[in-house]
C-alpha cells in the first residue's frame, strides 16, 4: 500500500480496479467516487495511459486526480448512448491493424479511426494484418489500400505474425514510445503483441468459421513494458462512433481534402455542391479516392455520427 501520495500511469484497467505504475511499485487501486473530468461524459474517467495521483485509503490505495491529458482516443459508446468510451491516453502513436478478410474490416471504419486521431492529434501507422495471405485475388485489393491511404498522407506497412514480416520494423517503431494497437475483433491485436515479445502472456483467438468475424480476446485495455516504451493492446472495437466532430471541421480530418480545400472558390465550401470545389474536382479525376469521399459525404449527413 503507497504511504503517501504518489503520481503513476495507468498500466490496466479491469471495471472497478486499476493497476498504477508508480516508480517503486505496481499498486492496485479504486476510484475517489466524485472523481470525473471536466466537460466529458465518459464510461470510464479513468483510462489506460493516463497519469493519476494515488493516496493510502484504508488497507487500499485510490485514485484521487487525473493529470490533464496530452491527448486520447476517444469514441461514442454506442449507438444509443451520448456518453463517450475513451481507448486509451498520452499516446505518441496508435498502430491501426486492418485485414482485408478473415475478417474484413470496413473502410468506414479505418476512417473513422483516422478521422478521431486526427482529431485528436494521435499519429497513426495503418497495419495492413496477414501480410502471407495478401496474394492471388487480394494482391491487387491490398495495392489499392495502399495507394488510397498512402496518397491520403498515411504510412502503411503489412504485417504477418506468421512468417515474422513486418514485425521487426514495428518493433522500433514502438522503441521508447508509447504505442496504441487498435482494430476489429480478430485482426491479430494480440498476436502481434506477443510476436514482438514472446515473454507476455497475451490471449490470442480465432476467427468464427459461421460469420468469419474475430473472436474477442482482449477483455480490458492493458499495457505492456516493452522495447523501452509501453504498448497497449485493447479489445476489439466492433463500432467507431464520432464525438464532438462539427461539421464545418470535418474536411480537416481527410488530409488530402485539407491540402486542396484552399484552392477551392468559397472559403467555407463543403465539398458537397459548390462550383469550384477543388475537392470534388480532384475526386472526379481520381487524385482523391471515391471511397474517401464517400465517407465524408456518409459521416456528413449523419446527426449522431455513429456506424458500425
Amino acid at each position: 500500500m503507497v504511504a503517501e501520495r504518489v503520481e503513476g500511469t495507468v498500466i490496466s484497467a479491469t471495471g472497478s480496479w486499476y493497476e498504477v505504475a508508480t516508480a517503486e511499485e505496481t499498486l492496485r487501486c479504486r476510484i475517489r467516487g466524485r472523481l470525473r473530468l471536466k466537460g466529458v461524459r465518459s464510461t470510464n474517467p479513468v483510462v489506460v495511459g493516463d497519469r493519476v495521483v494515488v493516496e493510502p485509503d484504508g488497507e487500499n490505495s485510490v485514485i484521487v486526480e487525473i493529470v490533464p491529458r496530452r491527448n486520447y482516443v476517444i469514441r461514442r459508446a454506442s449507438n444509443l448512448s451520448k456518453e463517450s468510451h475513451i481507448i486509451a491516453a498520452n499516446i505518441d502513436r496508435a498502430l491501426l491493424l486492418v485485414t482485408l478478410h478473415s475478417p474484413s474490416t470496413p473502410r468506414e471504419f479505418v476512417d473513422r479511426f483516422l478521422i478521431t486521431c486526427e482529431a485528436y492529434k494521435v499519429p497513426v501507422t495503418i497495419v495492413l494484418g496477414k501480410a502471407d495471405t495478401l496474394v492471388g485475388e487480394y494482391a491487387a485489393e491490398a495495392e489499392e489500400f495502399e495507394a488510397i491511404y498512402g496518397d491520403a498522407g498515411y504510412e502503411v506497412m503489412r504485417l504477418s505474425s506468421l512468417t515474422g514480416d513486418g514485425v521487426e520494423e514495428i518493433r522500433a517503431m514502438l522503441h521508447g514510445h508509447t504505442t496504441l494497437v487498435a482494430g476489429n475483433s480478430g485482426v491479430g491485436k494480440s498476436t502481434l503483441v506477443g510476436s514482438i515479445d514472446p515473454s507476455l502472456d497475451i490471449r490470442t483467438g480465432e476467427i468464427s468459421d459461421s460469420h468469419h468475424k474475430g473472436k474477442h480476446t482482449t477483455t480490458f485495455s492493458t499495457m505492456y513494458p516493452i522495447e523501452e516504451g509501453y504498448i497497449i493492446d485493447t479489445p476489439g472495437i466492433k463500432g467507431f462512433g464520432l464525438i464532438d466532430i462539427d461539421d464545418r471541421e470535418l474536411c480537416r480530418y481527410f488530409p488530402e481534402m485539407m491540402r486542396l480545400a484552399p484552392d477551392c472558390r468559397f472559403y467555407n465550401c463543403t465539398h458537397t455542391h459548390e462550383p469550384g470545389c477543388a475537392v470534388r474536382e480532384a475526386v472526379e479525376q481520381g487524385m482523391v479516392a471515391w471511397s474517401r469521399y464517400e465517407s465524408y459525404l456518409k459521416i456528413l449527413d449523419e446527426d449522431d455520427k455513429y456506424r458500425k
